[in-house]
């Protein structure tokens, strides 16, 4: 069985197509080194400019999530697949994520809710 597939690929797709993927991935990665970059620098400075916890916290948060689409849409190929399958691979994680802000906040009530009842 013939596992090489560069002739087939190459019979189907031409080399300005192929130029433009090779330019859409490098555009990916410079976005990816950017904000791993800012989220590493933030992440050493922060008390010396005496940013607040609050404004620091969200805009990791913020910076995960770009970095987490740009790795999942393109590197994973899931921005150019159907958007059926898109929902199917991603409501498993939606639930998990909500069922762990419920978790959370249900242990937070349960350990701080004798301070809150006195």
């Amino acid at each position: 069985m013939d596992f090489d597939r560069t002739a087939e690929y190459a019979a189907h797709h031409g080399e300005e197509e192929g130029k433009k993927m090779r330019k859409t991935i490098w555009v990916i990665f410079w976005i990816l080194l950017a904000v791993t970059t800012a989220e590493v620098s933030l992440g050493l400075v922060w008390k010396d400019m005496n940013f607040a916890w609050t404004f620091v916290k969200w805009t990791f948060i913020i910076l995960t999530l770009v970095k987490a689409y740009y790795i999942v849409a393109y590197y994973m190929h899931l921005k150019h697949e159907f958007k059926n399958f898109i929902y199917a691979v991603s409501l498993p994680y939606i639930v998990l994520v909500l069922y762990l802000i419920v978790m959370a906040l249900t242990e937070a009530i349960y350990i701080h809710g004798e301070d809150v009842m006195m």
